[in-house]
């Protein structure tokens, strides 16, 4: 593996922690749940091997990436700023290729309806907006549970419910909270304990270390999040919303599936299930990358609805 470029950017209310591989076109990677830059490690160097200067960071309040406020509510539309901000530093003339997982798809989406003249093409992985599905009121329920208990019993059964009202429609089975946030790309692996690497060893003890805020912040102020449909049906050339093969029927691919829908665009389908980026790092990033190949194609052969919009140039 490259060791990256490791720099800080003052953002407001918060100074985050970024990663940069390669050189050429930028690829920002956002991440989901208690992910951060290291959550991309599986993809960034073969991304950057393909030519292109790779970002990876840890979102606001993760990690490496201390709020002023730690308890600040969190919202969708300040951390799509903040990958803004990375856009505007590391590619300021240039609109970028953007790749988001789960939550980190949510703040793609909103990246994209606020500054679409800075994207080129943006790939949303099984982004949670549960308020594009018919039945929200019931996912607004359960994250409803969540938050109270939370508060009233804990982190761990908090992740039990969540993880229960994740799973796929008629599957019963207990969820097991030390499994971390089943929702993100960079949770699914082991709770600190014997027997792993020491890079490996040091990623899941962040992750437990991140939960509390992803559960008390992250999960209510992003699962409430509802897109703007009609400002994305316009946009939806440069959009690629994507599920995981393995993932049917759960609440996230349901979610990305009807977005789809009522866009009008097909679901692009990725190795794996809703955590594919850390299961099957290769073949993920294989197709990412075909993706992002395919963005470039058609710039060279002049498609005018991927060209920039004038404004931030």
């Amino acid at each position: 593996m490259t060791a990256p470029t490791i720099s800080s950017l003052r953002v407001n209310g918060a100074t985050l922690h970024y990663e940069v591989r390669g050189r050429g076109p930028l690829v920002l990677l956002i991440p989901g749940g208690t992910g951060g830059a290291a959550s991309f490690d599986g993809v960034a160097d073969d991304l950057a091997a393909d030519g292109y200067t790779v970002v990876g960071y840890d979102p606001r309040g993760m990690s490496r990436s201390p709020l002023d406020d730690p308890d600040a509510e969190q919202h969708v539309a300040e951390h799509a700023d903040d990958a803004l901000r990375i856009l505007d530093l590391l590619s300021p003339d240039e609109p970028a290729l953007v790749f988001g997982a789960s939550s980190g798809a949510i703040v793609a989406l909103h990246l994209l309806t606020a500054h679409p003249e800075r994207i080129a093409r943006v790939v949303t992985h099984e982004p949670p907006v549960v308020e594009v599905l018919p039945d929200a009121a019931e996912h607004r329920a359960l994250l409803a549970r969540v938050q109270d208990t939370f508060r009233t019993q804990g982190l761990m059964p908090a992740m039990a419910v969540f993880a229960a009202g994740l799973k796929k429609d008629g599957d019963t089975t207990e969820g097991d909270p030390k499994d971390g946030d089943p929702k993100d790309g960079d949770t699914a692996e082991p709770e600190p304990g014997h027997g792993l690497p020491p890079r490996a060893a040091a990623r899941a003890e962040q992750t437990m270390s991140d939960l509390p805020y992803f559960v008390g912040r992250i999960v209510p102020g992003f699962m409430s999040y509802a897109p703007d449909i009609r400002r994305l049906e316009g946009l939806s050339d440069r959009l690629v919303i994507a599920g995981g093969q393995d993932a049917r029927g759960e609440l996230p691919y349901r979610s990305a599936a009807f977005l789809a829908e009522r866009l009008g665009t097909e679901l692009q389908h990725f190795p794996g299930g809703h955590v594919g980026l850390t299961t099957h790092p290769a073949e993920f990033g294989g197709l990412l990358r075909k993706v992002f190949r395919s963005q470039g194609l058609r710039r060279r052969t002049g498609d005018p609805a991927l060209s920039p919009s004038p404004g931030r140039r």
